[in-house]
């Protein structure tokens, strides 16, 4: 992926998207579409996303075929569709402008000031509060974000204010084609290697991305990530403006140790604004240490944007979550059941520390599905650390998404590394379910954890735990 400057909206002329109910792409299609794009897009089923963009605009086709792009300028892709895809094959011999999704996200950026939000962890999280904390302070955002937003009405939005708040994904490189006026880093821990290759060129890959700041911008850095840390000297060194935060005390925004308050928390902020140090509460309504970290990266980044602090920390107290993020599910016979995404084993290992937050003195299970062969294979030892955090964990087969399966690479590798009985193998979701709902008792908090389709067990975990009463 390239980091060539962004194109004007007004040149892309007729804009199909391959793929265009995905979240990220119908964020994009539904950005173009306000700012008057003629937008087209297929999908290979039906779906309610398709359906509100059609409602907004777009013209929609279900099933990929050739013709699609008949009319189309330009194509719009993401990195999961292939070249034998019958649309971009069509384009491609046509001589259309073929972009990828991160390319055309730039493109309906245009004009405007951007805080992109990157890093291994907390990304959704941190950009989704970034934006309702501007909105909150009065200088309503345009956003890009993976996920809905329940306080914002969906996964993007185009605003009247300057700035353009976006999840800037690392996982394929695309993160580099923004530009951004303000870069927040949330951490920098190894991922995705079946895309780099190594650590060391997954780390690169950060250096470039704040190469991409534009002169005069701000690199936002979390001071207790090691990654995020050294991001952040290598910029202060080359002369660039670096504003950090964390628990440290040499940060710039501090925060104190998150004391849990029901399912959310509170801590201690203390920044310095118009060259006063203050100290002022700040609450949330969601749990979690990582939470109060990335409320601390957004609260920075608005500062950074000219917001004011008090009405920023006001629009973080109000905010409510993300799909996907610690997703309260249901509750029965007090046993509470959340959904989180989850996929990597610091993420794990917050979401599981969050529901213990919740949880307080009763016990935490979880079900987790694996998500890529090559993800279990590298991280299994760390996933079984982070899953022994729970008083139950069940593993589940291995979501391989765009993977073929690797010989030997299973759930069970996760759990062949535990001396415990706290993490077994349940390969099945049946089998999964079965067990925590056998186990769970009053005032239980359930997890299903991974990014791929585990998100369906909650409602059926709620159902077995609804029969057993």
């Amino acid at each position: 992926m390239n980091s060539q400057q962004p194109l004007d909206p007004r040149d892309l002329g007729r804009v199909h998207f391959i793929g265009m109910g995905g979240a990220g792409m119908s964020a994009v299609a539904r950005l173009l579409l306000a700012r008057d794009v003629a937008v087209s897009g297929s999908d290979a089923k039906d779906s309610p996303g398709l359906r509100e963009l059609e409602s907004l605009g777009a013209h929609v086709f279900v099933g990929q075929d050739a013709q699609n792009v008949a009319a189309a300028d330009t194509v719009v892709v993401s990195t999961a569709i292939k070249d034998e895809n019958p649309e971009l094959a069509a384009a491609r011999e046509s001589g259309l402008r073929v972009l990828h999704r991160s390319q055309a996200l730039a493109a309906a950026m245009h004009g405007r000031h951007v805080i992109a939000v990157a890093g291994t962890h907390g990304k959704t999280t941190t950009s989704s509060m970034t934006a309702v904390a501007l909105r909150a302070a009065g200088l309503d955002p345009s956003w890009a974000i993976g996920a809905h937003v329940a306080d914002l009405g969906a996964n993007a939005g185009f605003g009247a204010g300057e700035w353009f708040v976006a999840e800037a994904d690392e996982s394929d490189g695309s993160f580099l084609a923004y530009h951004p006026r303000i870069a927040v880093v949330t951490n920098v821990e190894a991922d995705h290697l079946d895309h780099y290759g190594s650590q060391e060129e997954f780390f690169r890959a950060f250096d470039e991305f704040s190469a991409t700041i534009r002169d005069g911008g701000i690199l936002v850095a979390c001071a207790d990530d090691p990654g995020a840390a050294h991001l952040a000297e290598r910029r202060r060194a080359a002369g660039h403006t670096v504003v950090t935060y964390g628990a440290a005390a040499t940060a710039d925004v501090v925060f104190s140790e998150p004391v849990p308050r029901g399912t959310g928390s509170t801590c201690q902020l203390t920044f310095t604004v118009a060259g006063e140090r203050r100290s002022e509460e700040l609450m949330l309504a969601v749990p979690g240490a990582h939470n109060v970290a990335d409320a601390a990266a957004a609260f920075a980044a608005g500062l950074a944007a000219g917001a004011d602090a008090d009405r920023l920390l006001a629009g973080l107290a109000d905010f409510h979550g993300s799909a996907r993020r610690f997703d309260l599910k249901g509750e029965v016979g007090s046993v509470r059941v959340f959904d989180d995404y989850a996929h990597h084993p610091t993420e794990v290992l917050a979401a599981l520390g969050a529901a213990r937050d919740v949880a307080q003195d009763h016990r935490v299970l979880a079900i987790f599905q694996p998500h890529l062969y090559s993800r279990t294979r590298e991280f299994a030892e760390p996933f079984c650390r982070a899953l022994e955090q729970a008083d139950l964990a069940c593993v589940t087969d291995v979501f391989g998404a765009r993977e073929q399966p690797e010989p030997g690479i299973t759930g069970a590798t996760i759990v062949e590394h535990t001396s415990t009985d706290r993490v077994v193998s349940t390969p099945g979701a049946d089998e999964a379910i079965a067990a925590v709902v056998a186990s769970a008792q009053p005032g239980d908090v359930v997890m299903t954890i991974g990014a791929g389709d585990v998100t369906a067990l909650g409602p059926r975990v709620l159902e077995a735990l609804e029969h057993r009463r």
